[in-house]
């Protein structure tokens, strides 16, 4: 079967070649290509769309050596005394936890709604949560 346009091709994403710094990655959870360059933090660790992360951090953040690499959905969000917030992710695969600073282009809104999330749950009284 012939090809529809013979004389132009889609030009090939480029391979990662190994050694080669990384400069984006893209999500899992949007499939959104997202830069490594994050402002607000050092390492960017999830996508400030969608939130999703992956489990390649083990203890230091930036050390990639997690050996699950599951996908890791925001749970919760909390917030240091200093006024930073954190975003609680939720290993898919293994079940660990762990803390990521948001970055200055998180969508604010996706943000809000993991902050909001208890307020949706009819199991906890709302009066519990307002009186903290």
């Amino acid at each position: 079967m012939p090809r529809r346009n013979p004389g132009r091709e889609r030009p090939q994403r480029r391979k990662q070649v190994h050694g080669e710094p990384v400069d984006a990655f893209r999500c899992v959870g949007c499939r959104l290509d997202v830069p490594m360059i994050a402002p607000g933090t050092a390492h960017r660790n999830h996508c400030p769309h969608c939130l999703t992360s992956l489990h390649v951090d083990h203890r230091i953040p930036g050390d990639r050596r997690a050996a699950c690499r599951g996908r890791m959905a925001a749970l919760s969000v909390t917030v240091r005394r200093d006024g930073e917030w954190l975003i609680i992710h939720c290993c898919q695969s293994c079940g660990g936890l762990s803390a990521n600073r948001i970055a200055g282009d998180d969508n604010a809104l996706a943000l809000l709604r993991v902050a909001v999330r208890p307020l949706s749950d009819s199991r906890l009284p709302v009066s519990a949560l307002l009186a903290l």
